[in-house]
């Protein structure tokens, strides 16, 4: 019985055939293509577009100490100074304006206010806009130089053409530059400005205009200033740590 069973399996499975391709893994997914190979997608590079273009600042040091090493050079006379200026920027292909605002700081550093203040009117020649940095450093040379009425010409320029965005450190300057010069109806000047455009003094700009009360006989609001813009405390480092202490107290 077991023999006639086997018998009667045996040709069918020993003639059974093998499976079409068809039926192979694969199939209707790339007509035939082997198992587990995979295709080769090319993908685009992904570009970034930026609205703004960063200016490269390579080199600018270099241009910088190129033209104070020329302007510190020349005579004291406008038409040197301007000429060797104009050759400074002849084969630019943009007007090297960080190299110019990196000159200036160095020509600060140096203390050469006069270069300073040809340099800085060239700039505004060439329909350059200053910086407010560079604003400030042009003040304080002209100040250095003992020349208070350009000072205050362009303050004032400074003032009617940006009176809403003129950074704190300009209003310090100018009361500053009052102060020393012992004018201190300018510097309450100053300070009427500040309080119209509700900009805050510091802490030294604060005592400069409490002096100018003082001087003009007006006890009274040097009291009201300092009560409002000097805070009860104040920091300062102390044992190498940033602490707060009591404004009158035994560290302050």
């Amino acid at each position: 019985m077991a023999g006639a069973f086997s018998l009667r399996l045996g040709p069918r499975i020993a003639g059974t055939p093998p499976p079409p391709a068809s039926a192979t893994k694969g199939e209707g997914r790339g007509g035939g293509r082997p198992t587990g190979s995979r295709a080769l997608v090319s993908k685009k590079p992904n570009k970034e577009h930026h609205l703004w273009i960063r200016k490269d600042s390579a080199g600018s040091g270099k241009k910088a100490l190129h033209l104070v090493n020329t302007v510190s050079k020349l005579p004291n006379e406008k038409e040197a100074v301007y000429g060797a200026l104009d050759k400074w920027t002849a084969f630019e292909p943009e007007f090297p304006t960080i190299a110019a605002a990196k000159a200036l700081e160095m020509l600060k550093r140096r203390r050469q206010w006069l270069r300073i203040i040809q340099v800085a009117k060239w700039l505004m020649s060439k329909g350059q806009v200053l910086t407010w940095t560079t604003y400030d450093t042009l003040l304080l040379a002209l100040f250095m130089d003992g020349r208070i009425d350009e000072a205050e010409s362009i303050w004032n320029n400074i003032i009617q053409t940006h009176t809403r965005s003129v950074p704190k450190r300009l209003f310090s300057r100018m009361i500053l530059i009052y102060d020393t010069r012992h004018c201190p109806d300018k510097v309450l000047e100053i300070y009427a400005d500040m309080e119209e455009l509700g900009v805050h003094p510091d802490e030294d700009t604060t005592r400069r205009i409490g002096r100018a009360f003082v001087t003009l006989g007006q006890e009274d609001k040097e009291k009201i200033v300092l009560e409002k813009y000097l805070k009860k405390y104040k920091y300062m480092h102390f044992n190498g740590e940033r602490v707060r202490v009591r404004r009158g107290g035994p560290l302050a």
